[in-house]
């Protein structure tokens, strides 16, 4: 039985808050979902359930401290990842400009999602709240960028029969890409 979820949290992010919304526990179908990504396309899960494990990975905004540790995190361990059949996605509410500004700063080397009105983490029951806009320089140009909404971190995956096999509300920025990948190869 899937309990309700109403959670209130104080963090760096000025609230977050899901209330009357269930949220995905482990042996859950995961949602189907389509959305804009950081190259312009339209990322499609359905193209990657039965081919390969994905990890859909939340976080609260580009190219903020833990963000950039959990994204750079996962960028060094794409090639263990890739050979255990993962696919990573990181989904947060910023806009496609930001998260392709983000990729190139960070040299990032797999798909950022746009969730700019927290459908994908709704549909997940990931927690969100206000957004902030922040500024930062990349090859020397200073940009402005507005988030209308942050989700909290949190990290699925999704197994191959396309039920979620992981859910994380506690992550570790900086080992969270490592966990993931120990919880893959345990999976065989």
């Amino acid at each position: 039985m899937k309990a309700q979820l109403c959670v209130l949290a104080v963090s760096i992010f000025p609230f977050f808050g899901v209330c009357g919304q269930q949220s995905l526990s482990v042996g859950d179908k995961a949602p189907k979902f389509k959305a804009p990504a950081d190259d312009g396309s339209t990322w499609d899960i359905k193209k990657f359930i039965g081919r390969n494990y994905i990890v859909v990975y939340f976080y609260p905004g580009a190219m903020t401290g833990g963000c950039t540790k959990q994204a750079c995190s996962y960028r060094d361990h794409r090639d263990d990842l890739q050979s255990a059949g993962v696919v990573v996605v990181g989904v947060s509410g910023d806009k496609i400009e930001n998260l392709r500004l983000f990729k190139q700063a960070e040299n990032l080397n797999f798909t950022l999602l746009s969730d700019e009105k927290g459908d994908i983490a709704k549909a997940f029951g990931v927690p969100t709240g206000e957004g902030a806009t922040i500024k930062r320089t990349v090859g020397g140009t200073e940009y402005e960028l507005v988030r209308n909404l942050s989700a909290k971190r949190w990290t699925f995956i999704v197994g191959k029969d396309g039920k979620i096999i992981y859910k994380n509300e506690a992550v570790n920025a900086e080992k969270d890409a490592e966990e993931v990948l120990n919880l893959i190869k345990q999976q065989g």
